[in-house]
């Protein structure tokens, strides 16, 4: 049922992501334009300048790969390992350099996203054509945003209209195998002071069967059989809209709404319908030419109503209130001091019985940044009260070295923490069953040291990072899924990304080596952690020939384990999209796209199937700016 990926194509890969460094030319990440981050800060750094490895997906990137999820458009980036259960719509985790899957923070236009309960942030459930920009940085950031951003921070920004723009719509449908069909429309537009985007779309797929469980083997996977097809159905909306007054005075504000029916196979539960929004607002204004004050305000909510062939058996809703205030200030040449306040609430509503069902927390950071001559320097710390776990303090360190020529050396320090879930503490336990949860559990910390080495030239950019990461008290499932510490976890990797031109050819490579083990000295001491793909390499190709483009996709993974005894081992694997397109009219396109062309059979996690050879049509509008 494996299908294990050969030495030979996975070592093609990370050749090539590396190599064709030495032979790129001219990409959007290194034109005059100084492409700008702003998750790896807080503030605005220049993607040249920035300290942190960072990877950038924009919006012609997601029209060009014509992903049919957030999922697939992540799969394969530096440091990135997904586990699906079952296809399209299907729960998802993100592993961000082997670090847990709730050691990632993920926002949504500055909001805070994912369940309370679980932790967990819906990748699957975040529409892929409602995002405009997406920025991932990896390494620990607690020192600027608390809890969770052990392994990194996923920024993702959602569709806008520009000041001045008129009114401009977009259109896109797709169709493709096992019913699938997709569609989106917009309007968006501004004048000299304002803009707005009202965007609304839909999917649907009749799905595959997620999980393949047989017979003598109902106690692992999904403890039951039920060979069907698991379908998924979502509607999605965007409103968000801005003014800017003549004294640079701004104030913005956005929504983002996804509605889903999901099926999928389950013992006590095999339906379930979830509602994901996420709301927040930000005004920024200037009081004086070095100083400048943002205030924000978000919520986001998760909830989920679950069925068992049609009955209603329980629902979990989760609700997340922030606030922040930050204060950037212009020290002199080169030098800013950034100080900030968040307040977050969180809140959850079921028909379990949890022990604790709110908490809150406070937390107060600061961050120096600097340029002297050739070195960068940037130094931040945070402390936060936790209202269950009390006092943390985090902080990091980094330092930039600038060489003639455009190479940048870097060299950073950094701890975090993550506060155990209401899962973690509360979940009710049942009579007959192990406990499901321990409110003795303690809260993970990590500490992080790596080194950089990259450039960003006028032809072409690349980095490559090593790091090591020990974290303590990491919190895992045993065999009877009951959640504990791990006394020690150490996690080292290196990870590369290239990109440019070749030729007539558009050229992004990525590359992942990584060793997440277990370190406590008990019987799993030296085993991988779940679900982490060992080595992973992914090259995006893609060449326009006048009216028409052409491009590819091909991914490679190493294995990786489905337990924490390593019992279960999931073979490495190879995948190869295809793709087409063509630009018939201004700003109409027809694309067409071939997923999994091989018709791969694989799992990221046990006993779960992944889709085979699929082909999508798409009729896409774009306004032109």
């Amino acid at each position: 049922m494996y299908t294990k990926v050969p030495g030979a194509p996975l070592a093609l890969l990370s050749f090539l992501a590396v190599s064709t460094a030495a032979v790129a030319a001219p990409t959007p990440a290194s034109t005059d334009l100084k492409p700008v981050v702003v998750t790896a800060t807080r503030t605005d750094v220049s993607l040249d300048d920035t300290l942190a490895p960072v990877t950038v997906l924009t919006r012609d990137d997601i029209a060009r790969l014509q992903p049919t999820s957030l999922v697939g458009l992540l799969e394969g980036l530096p440091g990135v390992s997904l586990a699906n259960s079952g296809g399209i719509g299907q729960q998802t985790s993100l592993f961000l350099r082997g670090t847990s899957s709730t050691h990632t923070l993920v926002l949504i236009d500055g909001v805070r996203i994912g369940s309370v309960s679980a932790g967990l942030a819906a990748f699957e459930q975040i529409p892929v054509d409602q995002i405009e920009r997406i920025e991932v940085v990896r390494g620990p950031r607690s020192s600027l945003y608390g809890a969770d951003a052990i392994g990194g921070v996923i920024q993702i920004f959602t569709r806008h209209g520009h000041a001045g723009e008129g009114i401009t719509p977009s259109l896109r449908l797709t169709g493709g195998g096992r019913g699938y069909r997709d569609g989106q429309v917009g309007l968006s537009g501004g004048t000299r002071h304002a803009w707005y985007n009202l965007s609304v779309g839909g999917t649907y797929t009749r799905g595959i069967n997620s999980c393949k469980q047989g017979a003598g083997t109902v106690f692992a996977g999904c403890f039951t059989n039920e060979p069907d097809a698991d379908g998924y159905r979502a509607w999605n909306g965007l409103l968000n809209a801005g003014y800017r007054w003549d004294d640079g005075t701004e104030l913005a504000g956005n929504v983002l709404r996804n509605k889903s029916y999901v099926e999928y196979d389950g013992s006590f539960q095999n339906q379930s319908r979830h509602v994901q929004q996420v709301a927040g607002a930000r005004l920024r204004l200037q009081p004086t030419a070095a100083w400048t004050v943002t205030l924000t305000a978000g919520q986001n909510l998760d909830k989920a109503s679950n069925y068992k062939d049609g009955t209603f058996v329980g629902y979990g809703d989760s609700r997340r209130n922030q606030f922040g205030w930050q204060n950037d200030i212009a020290l002199g040449h080169g030098q800013l001091l950034t100080l900030g306040l968040d307040d977050q609430h969180e809140h959850i509503d079921s028909d379990t019985a949890y022990l604790r069902s709110a908490r809150e927390d406070v937390g107060a950071y600061a961050q120096y940044q600097a340029s002297f001559g050739a070195n960068e320097v940037q130094i931040s710390g945070r402390r936060d009260h936790n209202q269950q776990f009390g006092n943390h303090n985090t902080g990091a360190l980094a330092w930039g070295y600038h060489f003639d020529g455009g190479l940048l050396l870097t060299a950073s320090y950094g701890t975090a923490f993550h506060a155990p879930t209401f899962n973690d503490l509360y979940y009710p336990s049942y009579p007959g069953f192990p406990p499901s949860a321990d409110p003795h559990l303690k809260p993970e910390q990590s500490r992080n040291l790596e080194l950089g080495l990259g450039a960003v030239r006028t032809h072409w950019h690349w980095r490559v990072d090593a790091y090591r990461n020990s974290i303590r008290d990491l919190i895992a499932l045993d065999s009877n899924f009951t959640p504990g510490n791990i006394s020690r976890a150490r996690i080292r990797g290196a990870e590369a990304q290239v990109g440019g031109d070749v030729g007539a050819w558009r050229v992004a490579g990525y590359a992942t080596w990584l060793q997440p083990e277990n370190r406590d000295g008990g019987p799993n001491d030296g085993h991988w952690l779940p679900r982490r793909a060992g080595r992973s390499a992914r090259i995006d190709l893609d060449r326009e020939i006048g009216a028409f483009s052409v491009g590819t996709t091909v991914s490679a993974y190493g294995h990786r384990y489905d337990d924490a005894a390593n019992l279960h081992r999931l073979g490495g694997y190879t995948t190869v999209d295809l793709r087409a397109s063509w630009q018939f009219r201004p700003r109409w396109q027809l694309q067409a796209r071939l997923a999994n062309a091989l018709n791969r059979d694989y799992e990221t996690v046990y006993y779960f199937n992944q889709p085979g050879r699929t082909a999508y049509l798409t009729l896409r509008y774009t306004p032109s700016r």
